[in-house]
């Protein structure tokens, strides 16, 4: 009798040791996550940032439980110097700046609502040392946003509205852009991403346009992924100092690795 007793007291221990066992981990208070890569061309709503040249990026993110969230971002880029031989400078300026470099701040705050996901905060896109206001008819290139999107299922929508002059067009305060995208899963690791988006200049309807995108990618583990996608706008109006139009369509290979 007292074995039985014993034998089933035993068999309780080792299914509750085996139940605490597969318990899940409590959620962490927050995760901090980093990322680098390169792309063959910086393409930003369809327009090239790094003169249709490789560019290197990386950056770092921060997520709490509560649902907000903060990081940095940064890339190479050209077009800052480029403009300045493609427009001109203002009288006795000497450059538009010496920066390289783009380095975008955000910060905001991800919920649900049902079967709805929402996302809103807003992002400083800063080019440190820019003088872009030297260049005839141009404003400081910084630009800062407020953002709004909604995701259902695997359609996100998206806005953006300019609380500053953007990306150095003068009077553009206001200037928006629109964006609908979707992620399919294809599996094995594969996914497609078409996307459309509509860049509205205010006081520049010259510079506003329409990009459109179809993404390819591969998540190949261990926090490496790959892309590839053909990208292209309705406005050639966008070149480089060599003549290069940095508006039309190309194909632009990525590979990123998350840690």
């Amino acid at each position: 009798m007292k074995l039985t007793q014993l034998s089933v007291a035993a068999l309780l221990s080792l299914a509750s040791l085996g139940a605490f066992a597969q318990a899940k981990a409590p959620e962490p208070d927050y995760t901090l996550s980093y990322n680098v890569g390169v792309v063959t061309d910086y393409r930003y709503r369809g327009i090239s940032q790094s003169g249709k040249k490789p560019a290197l990026q990386g950056g770092l993110d921060f997520a709490h439980k509560s649902g907000f969230y903060a990081g940095a971002w940064g890339s190479t880029i050209d077009w800052i110097k480029d403009d300045a031989l493609v427009f001109g400078l203002n009288p006795g300026a000497t450059s538009s700046g010496s920066t390289s470099i783009e380095i975008d701040l955000y910060g905001g705050y991800k919920g649900s609502a049902g079967s709805v996901n929402y996302d809103v905060g807003l992002l400083q896109y800063w080019y440190p040392g820019n003088k872009y206001a030297n260049i005839v008819a141009a404003a400081n290139a910084n630009t800062t946003e407020a953002y709004g999107a909604v995701t259902i299922g695997p359609v996100t929508a998206k806005y953006s509205h300019s609380l500053s002059n953007t990306f150095g067009f003068i009077n553009s305060k206001g200037s928006s852009y629109f964006d609908l995208s979707a992620t399919f899963d294809l599996g094995n690791g594969f996914s497609l991403t078409p996307h459309v988006g509509y860049q509205k200049i205010k006081n520049s309807p010259a510079a506003s346009y329409t990009d459109y995108s179809l993404t390819l990618g591969k998540d190949f583990g261990g926090g490496i992924a790959g892309s590839l996608a053909y990208i292209d706008t309705d406005n050639n109006t966008y070149v480089t100092s060599g003549g290069k139009i940095k508006s039309n369509g190309a194909l632009v290979l990525g590979l990123k690795y998350s840690f």
